[in-house]
């Protein structure tokens, strides 16, 4: 009898950690096909078993005992141990390489596309992909012009490439986002209405080009489905949930017409090989950019510009291993960059991480959170990097943001911030919460811990910490060293936390 993907996957961890601590590199769901999950670079790893969600893992033996460190000698301890974790970027980053596709290019004008903004042109895209899959691969070009359009979905070896002065301008209407696709909402899959630019199961596939990805999502348009009065996505995401918890098949979860959950602007399921650059993106029904069980990201120099939508998140990396994200700017109607790993008992079922996300030199604009995990927790998240972003505005909420709860469950672990410069923040500069939804009680209580944050200058917020944790479940560890708050108007919260440390830290002029 086979094995298990679920005994697989923890044999895999068992033996990596015994042999030393071979790095996770892709979601084991598919790792066997592709071979990424035996990827070297495991340069340091201690602990490896803790991806699977080991609270006892070596790699987090630093959080609960940060408490306990007193002195120079703790301090030194702790020094090491984050410069052990920074010792893992250039390895992850070294892995992450974005895909080359053949010298082949496939104009959507050569299938009948016209640019004027009203004719559709679905099926030239659609034509176009296709051509060029068959082919081998190569660049599905949009050159300029304004093109209306229902839903792309990309195959393999294709880049999506835009000119400059190309948009590509969505449809309104959602009967041009049917059939329905296999597809994750908030954390929970089911059959919805397509994402807007949409694969799964691909290998190489691109978004390129200096142009306009236009979600056309307005007051009256996608985002009136976000609350009441009706028709509104209350009544799905009450139903979806239930069918989740229920262990309703995912292809029995049938949502579209008729039904009010709001589709992504970009989504890319179980991809491997990924590189989104360059574009601009706005105004989404939803999330605008999530990549979902993917392996080997590379999200470079784009523009999200929601910042007015509901839930128009930035880019949510969603249970995907060996991701960047750099030199990127968002200006979003809710988090920046939010990372995630599946939603209670649908989360449980998938069982996946988002391990080595490395953020880098990006700028944060308005928006819920600058760099967000959560709240969707529940296949866990580890090695989290972010350094060199630079966030500021006046309705930027926080800066640094983990979110979860007590139905959440999974961990969240080894998260290492450092030269992160915040101007201005709404809310606090740092926010740990685990009583996300104020749900300070339930039946999977968070592993949160060892965050690490160097480095970081704040000018105006209302606090510099709010850092709340479950009773009975402390926030395990969170270590501020180096770092300025210059004008903070209120008192920190800081409840059911075990090991905050605050080493050279001045709040207010004063040493703390």
């Amino acid at each position: 009898m086979q094995p298990s993907p679920a005994h697989s996957r923890r044999r895999f961890l068992a033996l990596a950690a015994s042999a030393g601590g071979a790095l996770l590199t892709a979601p084991a769901a598919y790792a066997q096909a592709t071979g990424a999950a035996g990827a070297a670079g495991a340069a340091g790893s201690t602990g490896v078993a803790g991806a699977a969600g080991a609270a006892g893992s070596a790699g987090s033996a630093g959080a609960a005992g940060a408490a306990g460190s007193a002195g120079a000698e703790g301090s030194a301890v702790q020094t090491a141990r984050a410069a052990a974790a920074w010792a893992r970027v250039p390895a992850i980053r070294r892995r992450i390489r974005p895909p080359r596709f053949p010298s082949r290019t496939f104009p959507i004008t050569g299938h009948g596309a016209v640019g004027d903004g009203t004719t559709k042109c679905t099926q030239a895209f659609r034509q176009a992909v296709e051509a060029c899959a068959a082919a081998g691969g190569g660049r599905v070009l949009v050159p300029a012009g304004v093109w209306l359009t229902g839903a792309i979905h990309l195959a393999d070896n294709v880049e999506l490439h835009l000119e400059a002065d190309a948009t590509i301008r969505f449809s309104r209407d959602p009967a041009d986002y049917l059939p329905v696709v296999f597809t994750r909402y908030e954390g929970v899959e089911l059959m919805n209405y397509s994402p807007f630019i949409y694969a799964h199961g691909r290998t190489n596939v691109a978004i390129t080009g200096s142009g306009v990805i236009d979600g056309q999502a307005d007051a009256t348009h996608w985002w009136d489905w976000s609350s009441d009065p009706a028709p509104s996505e209350g009544p799905d995401k009450k139903l979806l949930a239930q069918q989740a918890e229920s262990g309703v098949p995912v292809a029995e979860r049938v949502f579209g017409e008729g039904h009010y959950l709001r589709p992504n602007l970009i989504q890319l399921y179980r991809c491997r090989n990924v590189l989104i650059e360059g574009v601009t993106v706005r105004d989404s029904p939803m999330w605008n950019i999530h990549p979902v069980l993917c392996a080997n990201v590379t999200i470079r120099g784009i523009t999200v510009d929601s910042p007015r939508g509901p839930n128009n998140d930035g880019c949510d990396p969603e249970s995907c291993v060996d991701v960047l994200i750099e030199r990127c700017e968002f200006n979003t109607g809710d988090d920046c960059v939010a990372i995630k790993a599946g939603k209670n008992a649908d989360g449980r079922r998938v069982n996946e991480p988002s391990m080595n996300v490395l953020v880098d030199s990006c700028v944060m604009r308005d928006g819920n959170g600058g760099v967000t995990v959560g709240s969707e927790t529940t296949g866990g998240v580890r090695w989290v990097f972010a350094w060199n972003c630079t966030m500021s505005s006046a309705r930027l909420e926080r800066a640094i943001r983990i979110k979860t709860n007590p139905e959440r469950g999974g961990y969240v672990r080894d998260l290492y911030f450092k030269d992160i410069t915040v101007g201005q923040a709404a809310d606090s500069v740092v926010e740990v919460a685990l009583n996300y939804e104020n749900k300070h009680t339930g039946p999977y209580f968070p592993d949160v811990g060892t965050i690490d944050i160097r480095g970081l200058r704040a000018g105006t917020a209302p606090r510099a910490f709010y850092l709340v944790g479950n009773p009975g479940n402390p926030i395990k560890g969170v270590r501020v060293s180096n770092s300025v708050f210059e004008q903070m108007a209120e008192a920190d919260v800081v409840t059911d936390v075990s090991g905050f440390e605050l080493r050279n830290v001045r709040v207010n002029g004063r040493r703390v």
